[in-house]
């Protein structure tokens, strides 16, 4: 393979976009010249218009669970994820069953 050939192949990059909801994923795998960001992934996507929910120029991104800024420079292979928000805190939630669990422990306790 000649140097030419190598350098062809370096000008380009694949990565993968993925937003996940409960009931649904959307993954796009997308072409990107070497050198690209996540903000440019982002785009070339077509997610924004696929996904109404997300404002992909608000919601936070990352790449392989690590938040990251849209100007991060993109390897070949990265999977550059969206994050939406929680619908609860997750320690609220942790406490709300925590409480609900001491209460359902009492009850048990008089009723025995």
């Amino acid at each position: 393979m000649g140097a030419r050939a190598l350098a062809d192949e370096s000008a380009a990059i694949t990565v993968t976009v993925v937003y996940a909801r409960p009931d649904q994923v959307w993954r796009v795998a997308v072409d990107l010249p070497a050198g690209s960001r996540v903000g440019d992934a982002l785009r070339a996507s077509g997610l924004a218009e696929c996904i109404g929910e997300v404002d992909l120029l608000a919601a936070p991104v990352g790449v392989f669970g690590e938040a990251c800024e849209r100007d991060r420079l993109l390897r070949a292979g990265d999977r550059v994820e969206i994050y939406r928000a929680l619908p609860v805190d997750p320690k609220q939630a942790r406490r709300r069953r925590a409480e609900q669990a001491r209460a359902a422990a009492k009850s048990r306790q008089a009723g025995a």
